[in-house]
């Protein structure tokens, strides 16, 4: 959605620079040298955004001047009401306490105040969805919870506690996704907007040009790496789209790419930017909040599957090139040293972020240091940042953060609904039931909610709703899948056989054994819910499981991204056609079949030990993986350097799948591997002789 309505020169739109510059001013000061409850800085940077997107988005675009007029009057009124709302909550705090959490009227007041204004700014930058699922979700727990039977039922809360918790309290609104927002993810997307004012964007598309532009359907290969660096930095996949795809898929198109497929590639490619460190569109930071691993830890274990997503959609391109002839097409770039020599120093402020984040400062002071760095690094350049771009990079900071603060502030309301009512241990339990222990059957049913949830959710919102309810349970189950594997080798710790001592003391003797997967699934079973924690917690180091925590959100992010590209619903798709002048759900079908990534990838991650893994295990499933997905591209495609008979096809498509599935064993891997290079030279040989 685009969000400045109001002409930059207007009055209004006047403001809204001015606004912008004084929040991320504010910002800087909040999690720099800042001492305020936070509280109080969560209902501040609640207040600010709110009035700022009341000014970008109208309520209502008026037909006539009068008209424009009035409605700009009712959305600073808005505006200012969410801040006086704040002011409130800071103000009158210690008073509600003073009378026992006993609310007056004008609590009563300012906290539906508060929640229909972060519902109707939700309304006007994300659509209806949001705002409607937060109704149902709070009227849930006072009002009609109590009315439904079985384990969705709720006994209910007053009004006034569901008000407190919302508003008052650091559990709703104003909670944990509220602190991400105001620290790791404003601070980020500030340094993105510095970078991109600095130059940095348009230095990223050209060396990605040079880098790419003179491989075999380079224009291709340009969207694939161009998307993957910003993406990198702004964490949007719209944006993305918005900002490489103007210039990549007018490059696609002339090189001889079909513009369905331009398009395609330039959404997949585009929704690989949210998958790739250090921003991830939020995930990062709000994955580091759930699961309490470092965030520096969580982006380094990012940084392989996200690379291998960009090399599967980079897999297509080549075919498509290889059957467009699109190779044949050269692109007007300069010598690769000469965009290095004329801009390395754009690089400079992405390695003061890798090695302050390296080296264990904390995210918001390394991307504070590195927006300064990119300020000091514009001055190597012809164009230096002068006081002017500043104060344009803190504005278009704030604008950029709009959308996204709205969005976080609304949703917290949802988790804290979740954390009132319990309601995501009862749902992890019927995914479980619902999968009756398989995997598998589970990681189907969280890509089917993630694509159901996407269709009215933004991605953050839908990986925000989705973990809180369903990673307890794939958590679970992966875990359990690393004690069934100890009990298949009879390497279970005998701290963990206490557990068996005291629920079949019979079986104890088995332990030191080697068994099969059925018996260590029968075993595995006899042990009672309230004892499975505990035996997790004895058979597998801390850092195994924190590591299996991270494998489970990160599964369930990976999976939030499909309703970027998948039909009915794919807004980055749709950006991509608008561009490609292509039917956009048409489209969607192309970008949905180039991004395969997506689905594969956390199979990886559930069955594998692809995160948390030692350096070896991780570099073996990721080269492996690498021939996988490619021989997997060729079956689908029915081409690779040619076009392949249905045998050929069939044989890649095995073979890939066997280097995919987590058999552990190498011989079948080389084997698939050495099966798919023998494929992939014949029909390199068989284009040769048809060419001759």
């Amino acid at each position: 959605m685009e969000l400045t309505k109001r002409p930059d020169d207007s009055a209004a739109g006047k403001s809204i620079y001015w606004l912008g510059v004084a929040f991320a001013i504010m910002h800087i000061y909040f999690n720099t040298i800042g001492t305020l409850p936070e509280l109080w800085v969560a209902s501040i940077h609640f207040a600010g955004f709110a009035l700022l997107c009341a000014l970008m988005v109208p309520v209502m675009q008026g037909k006539t001047a009068a008209s424009r007029r009035w409605f700009l009057l009712l959305d600073c009124l808005l505006g200012l009401a969410a801040v006086v709302c704040a002011a409130y909550l800071i103000g009158f705090e210690d008073a509600l306490y003073d009378r026992g959490v006993t609310f007056v009227v004008s609590d009563w007041v300012f906290s539906i105040a508060a929640i229909f204004i972060a519902l109707e700014m939700a309304r006007r930058t994300t659509g209806w969805f949001i705002p409607s699922m937060i109704v149902v979700a709070l009227t849930y727990v006072f009002w009609w919870g109590p009315y439904i039977d079985g384990i969705f039922g709720f006994p209910g809360l007053s009004l006034e506690t569901v008000l407190y918790r919302s508003y008052f309290s650091t559990e709703g609104m104003f909670g944990q996704i509220a602190r991400i927002s105001w620290s790791y993810v404003f601070m980020f997307i500030l340094f993105g907007a510095f970078l991109v004012k600095s130059g940095a964007g348009d230095f990223i598309i050209e060396l990605s040009r040079c880098a790419a532009g003179r491989f075999v359907g380079g224009p291709g290969f340009v969207a694939v790496l161009g998307s993957g660096l910003m993406g990198s930095v702004s964490g949007s996949s719209v944006a993305n789209t918005v900002s490489t795809g103007v210039i990549t898929i007018p490059l696609m198109r002339r090189a001889g790419f079909p513009a369905r497929f331009a398009a395609g590639v330039e959404a997949a490619a585009s929704t690989g930017g949210q998958l790739m460190p250090p921003v991830m569109g939020a995930g990062a930071f709000i994955m580091a909040s759930y699961t309490q691993v470092p965030y520096v830890d969580i982006i380094a274990v990012a940084a392989l599957p996200a690379l291998l997503y960009f090399l599967s959609v980079g897999f297509f391109v080549r075919v498509e090139a290889m059957r467009s002839h699109a190779q044949s097409v050269e692109l007007d770039t300069r010598p690769v040293g000469q965009v290095l020599k004329e801009g390395w120093h754009y690089l400079l402020p992405l390695v003061v972020l890798v090695t302050l984040l390296v080296n264990n400062f904390t995210p918001t002071y390394a991307a504070g240091i590195s927006t300064i760095s990119v300020i000091a690094a514009s001055w190597l350049s012809k164009h230096p940042m002068n006081f002017k771009d500043v104060l344009d990079a803190l504005a278009q900071g704030s604008k950029n953060m709009a959308t996204t603060a709205m969005l976080l502030v609304a949703v917290g309301l949802v988790v804290n609904v979740v954390a009132m009512t319990g309601i995501g241990n009862t749902f992890s339990l019927m995914v479980a039931e619902w999968a009756g222990g398989s995997l598998m059957i589970t990681l189907v049913l969280v890509a089917l909610a993630s694509l159901i949830l996407g269709m009215g959710l933004p991605v953050t919102a839908s990986y925000i709703v989705l973990a809180t309810l369903s990673a307890p349970a794939l958590y679970n189950l992966i875990a359990e899948m690393q004690l069934v594997d100890l009990l298949v080798t009879g390497n279970l710790p005998e701290t963990a056989r206490t557990i068996f001592l005291l629920i079949a003391p019979e079986k104890v003797a088995l332990l030191a054994e080697p068994m099969s997967e059925v018996q260590a699934q029968q075993l595995l079973a006899m042990v009672p819910g309230d004892f499975k924690a505990q035996l997790l917690e004895q058979a597998l180091a801390p850092e195994v499981l924190a590591m299996l925590l991270v494998s489970a959100h990160m599964i369930i992010f990976w999976l939030s991204q499909d309703s970027n590209v998948t039909p009915p619903v794919c807004l980055t798709a749709f950006a991509a056609a608008a561009i490609a002048r292509t039917p956009p759900m048409a489209t969607g079908f192309t970008a949905w079949k180039v991004a395969k990534g997506l689905y594969i990838v956390p199979v990886l991650l559930a069955y594998t030990p692809f995160i948390g893994g030692t350096a070896t295990e991780v570099l073996s499933i990721f080269a492996f993986s690498v021939f996988g997905i490619y021989a997997l591209v060729g079956c689908m495609e029915g081409y690779l350097e040619s076009p392949l008979n249905p045998v050929l096809r069939i044989t890649s498509g095995v073979a890939g799948g066997a280097m995919l599935w987590p058999h552990g064993n190498l011989i079948i891997n080389f084997s698939a591997v050495a099966v798919f290079i023998a494929i992939f030279i014949y029909s390199r040989r068989n284009r040769s002789v048809s060419t001759d």
